[in-house]
């Protein structure tokens, strides 16, 4: 029998969630993922250390924001060299709340790219799904900018990003694990998993009612998590779990499917602002973990500042 990454790329878009080309090489997955902390770790590396230099020389008399936005695309022209597919490329995540500063900054990225011969379909820009951040991405594909909504843990979210129509969700499958079992004290498995529960209703409830929005389950914790989730439309995973998949030959079988999805139970509703205010702020965890992530990733981006100005002097 195949191992469970060869039988899981039979269901489902495999996305490697890393910054590190040599990982991205060695389990050969479509697309990639990348964010301001694995972009921070993967530029503190020695064998990427160059990138980091390169931007610097290249961009120094324009500041540390040009350096910074460089250095993003050095990483995401590197990635997309051994990936066929699509390398998402995150907005600065102190943008989260800014809708107008988020277009801007994402029209600035996908020039970048296409100044280097990259094609924007071969791009998604990354933001954070706040309110403001599914906005600029609803204008964004107006223009044909695709987005990957990220920071994605509620079904308020799930639900005004389809009617946003944006390109794909990054649900955090990982991080709702985290907050459940640190709340309740159980170590949720299989099915149970909180964090599998929530990519099960955006799923069943995108495909009972025919969204196009692209479902990518993200931020795993274990390989039981990925398992439950065969069959959603990608699924990025780090280079540890990805290993743990090639190394087993397990049978992995279809968890998700349109067919049990038309015959979920879910009704169809509709969220203005406010309507998504008060959902998204009904759910506890999702309040925490939305703004404990753009905490963090703003916190690596200041990191990776500091990094720069050490290499620029």
């Amino acid at each position: 029998m195949s191992n469970q990454l060869e039988q899981l790329k039979k269901f489902t878009t495999v996305v490697a969630d890393t910054g590190d080309f040599g990982a991205i090489k060695e389990f050969t997955p479509q697309d990639a993922t990348t964010n301001p902390s694995l972009i921070l770790k993967a530029a503190a590396m020695p064998e990427y250390k160059h990138l980091v230099e390169q931007a610097v020389a290249e961009q120094k008399s324009n500041g540390l924001e040009a350096i910074l936005d460089r250095i993003l695309i050095l990483f995401g022209l590197e990635i997309l060299k051994v990936v066929p597919g699509r390398v998402s490329t995150e907005v600065d995540a102190r943008m989260s709340f800014d809708t107008k500063g988020t277009v801007a900054k994402a029209k600035e990225l996908i020039a970048a790219y296409e100044a280097e011969g990259i094609s924007k379909d071969r791009v998604l820009i990354k933001i954070a799904s706040t309110w403001e951040g599914i906005k600029a991405a609803e204008e964004l594909e107006k223009e044909g900018i695709h987005c990957n909504l990220t920071l994605l843990f509620s079904f308020a979210q799930a639900v005004a990003c389809a009617e946003a129509k944006v390109q794909l969700i990054s649900p955090f499958v990982g991080r709702i694990y985290d907050w459940y079992k640190n709340d309740s004290g159980i170590d949720y498995t299989g099915a149970e998993d909180p964090g599998v529960q929530s990519v099960t209703k955006i799923y069943n409830y995108y495909k009972k009612f025919g969204y196009n929005t692209e479902i990518m389950g993200a931020s795993f914790r274990n390989k039981s998590q990925i398992t439950e989730l065969a069959g959603s439309d990608l699924l990025t995973i780090a280079p540890g779990l990805l290993a743990e998949l090639q190394d087993s030959t397990e049978e992995l079988t279809l968890k998700l499917n349109e067919a049990d999805a038309k015959a979920s139970d879910l009704e169809k509703i509709s969220l203005c602002e406010s309507g998504f205010r008060f959902l998204h702020n009904e759910d506890p965890m999702a309040i925490e973990k939305t703004a404990q992530g753009i905490r963090a990733f703003s916190a690596d981006i200041v990191k990776l500042e500091k990094l720069i100005e050490s290499i620029a002097g």
